[in-house]
Formats: structure tokens, sequence, C-alpha cells
């Protein structure tokens, strides 16, 4: 099968939805399956990046049209918004199969911002409702709409789109990402047993509102306070150190740690020694940075947002607690620090439902959803 995978972002391996695109992408080639990548990476140089986002789905129109006409694809696969240009476009019988690929749907991120801006927890440009507020949204839909297969990345957003985007329910699934293979079956550190031995809790998450800063930053200023014994990793944060030092306590700053970028593959070594992971996010699709943490063996306090709850079962193998809920995220990290051999059995169904996510397993279920559309497209026509 020859496959296009887009994504309106640089191919970073390093971040989300483009580290999942291309890790998709190589495991399909380890299949025996020829992929292409089309990004920013492959607009002019030197564009603006407002302009990369409103230009790319004309780019990439005009890059499929010439390789549909031969047909030199099979399937596009295509993050929400990508296609919908092209797709108004095809409809031979011979053009490849579309799916829409949907890594946290935008029309819930939407909602999500205008209540952190109604809270005064985020300023909203006079541009927002213009383009990600307006426009993009418009993209998104079509996309969805007219796309062979839509995949979501949790139950919720599929629903979102079904009820309130008018997409066909039988053109759409759920889809999971997967865990690296240099990931799965690491060694597992038991929990220290002694009250006042040290327990360190990791964020692994860019340090904006939508990761929910303004709600675990003043849980975790209370713990740091209360517990001597507890220390705090901040990794992936995208922003200089100075910016989260100063939002905590000065004399709790000797037990803060920040790394602004990190390369994947050393994530489970900077995770070593580290117990929780919070991750209070208000809006997510399906967090690698969570599951990358549980296959490191730790026990997630996280949000009863659609993403997390596709994993996280509340007292089995992680705790959930209300978006925005600056208490609820104290007390769940207080009882996992003072109870021991509760935190040590989280720990431990965490680290086994990670086991499951092995992204080979995942490209294979992809490829059968693409079979699938591509053959009922070429049987309707």
């Amino acid at each position: 099968m020859k496959i296009l995978l887009t994504i309106h972002h640089d191919l970073d391996h390093n971040s989300g939805a483009p580290g999942i695109t291309w890790k998709l992408g190589q495991e399909y080639q380890k299949l025996g399956h020829e992929v292409e990548y089309y990004s920013f990476d492959n607009l002019p140089h030197k564009l603006p990046q407002m302009v990369e986002s409103m230009m790319f789905p004309e780019f990439l129109a005009s890059h499929i049209l010439p390789l549909s006409q031969k047909p030199a694809v099979d399937v596009v696969d295509a993050s929400t918004g990508d296609a919908w240009m092209w797709a108004k476009l095809r409809r031979p019988s011979n053009s490849p199969a579309l799916v829409t690929r949907s890594h946290g749907l935008e029309h819930i991120m939407h909602l999500e911002n205008l209540e952190e801006a109604r809270l005064g927890n985020l300023n909203l440009s006079w541009k927002y409702p213009l383009y990600h507020g307006g426009f993009r949204l418009w993209e998104v839909a079509n996309s969805l709409r007219d796309a062979d297969l839509s995949l979501f990345s949790n139950h919720r957003d599929l629903e979102y789109a079904v009820e309130k985007l008018g997409v066909d329910p039988g053109r759409t699934r759920v889809f999971v990402n997967g865990i690296p293979e240099s990931f799965l079956n690491l060694d597992f550190e038991p929990t220290p047993e002694a009250e006042d031995s040290v327990i360190r809790i990791a964020l692994v998450a860019t340090y904006i509102p939508r990761k929910g800063i303004h709600y675990g930053v003043p849980a975790l200023n209370k713990i740091l306070a209360r517990y001597p014994q507890v220390e705090v990793s901040f990794m992936g944060t995208g922003c200089p150190e100075a910016q989260v030092y100063t939002d905590f306590e000065p004399s709790v700053h000797d037990r803060i740690r920040v790394v602004p970028r990190y390369q994947h593959e050393t994530l489970p070594e900077l995770l070593r020694g580290h117990h929780i992971k919070l991750f209070p996010t208000l809006s997510e699709g399906f967090s690698v940075a969570l599951m990358d943490a549980i296959a490191c063996g730790l026990a997630p306090v996280t949000t009863t947002t659609p993403g997390p709850m596709e994993v996280v079962r509340d007292e089995d193998n992680g705790l959930l607690v209300p978006p925005r809920d600056t208490l609820a995220i104290e007390q769940a990290l207080e009882r996992l620090i003072t109870d021991r051999p509760y935190l040590e059995k989280l720990r431990r169904n965490a680290y086994a439902t990670a086991q499951k996510y092995s992204w080979q397993g995942i490209a294979r279920d992809n490829l059968t959803l693409y079979q699938a559309a591509l053959s009922h497209k070429r049987g309707t026509k």
C-alpha cells in the first residue's frame, strides 16, 4: 500500500501529533508499505507560521492532485483540516481513500479556550475568532465530513463530531497511540517505603494554560511546602526555566527541576526515580506524554477529560480528578505521598496497562482500517 501521511506542523519526532505521524509511518514501512510525509517542512521557507497554517490545505491539494491522477498513492491519512480542499476537488473512483485523523478535536479545545478566557487565565487576541476560533473550525468539520474514514483519539470527540458536526457515524472509529518498543518492559523500580524517603512528581507537558498549569501549580506549591521529601520535575515545558520558577515560592526552588526540551528517546532516563505523573490537562486527545510516563512506572493523577479517561481507571491504575479543581489535585497527590502501598499498587497497574500499547500492533490495526475504507470507497463508485 502507498500511504501519504500529512500533518499541519513541522515533522518533529519529539512532539505530540507530529511524533505520532512519524512513528506510524516508520511502523508502516517496517510492515512493507511505502510511506511519504507532507508537513510544514515541505512548504516554502520563511513563511510566517500563521500563513503556513492557513495555506497548508492549498499546498497539500496541489501536492496530492498529480499523485492521485497517476495514481501514485492509495491512502491519504491527513490530520484534521489538512485535506478539505483536495476532498472538494477529488472524486474519481480511482482516487486515494481519504482518512482524516483527529489528534484532539479542535472544537473541544475551542470550548475550553473560551472558558479559560472567561476565567481570566487566557488572553485571546482579536484575531482568534477569525481563524482558530472561526474558519479553522469550519475546515476541520468539513475535512471530517468529507473523509472516507474519520479517526478520533477518544470516544467523546467522536460523539461530538457525530452529534454536532454531522459526521457519518458509519465512517468513524477511535484509534489509540502507541509506545516505542524501547519504552516497553522497562525495569520497574519499587516505591520507597520509608515515610521520609523522596517522592518525585513529574509533569511532562508544555507549560501552557490548556495543560492545566493554573490549577496544578497552586496544588504543587502547597504540597512542596507541606512535604519536604517531595520533589517536582517539569519536562518539555517549551519555555524558559525562570518562567516556571516564578510561579513557585522561593523556598522550594531547590526541589524543582525544569527541562525545557528533551529528545523523546531520553525520557525513560529522565523519569528514572519518579513515582507520580501529574497531568491536570483541560483538553486532550490521547496523550503521548501520559502513556510514556505510565510505561516508565509512574502513577497518573489526571483529569476526567476524554483523552486520559481512555486509559486511566480511577483508583485502579491512577487517580482521576475534575478539571480546574486545585483542591482535588492537592488531595490526590497527598493521598499517594502518604500511602506508599497504595502508590505502589497504582504504579504497578499503570505500568501493566502501558504494555498493551505496542506501536506495531496499532499500526496493523490502522492498516486494516485503511484497507476497509479503500475497499468501501472503490466498491461504492
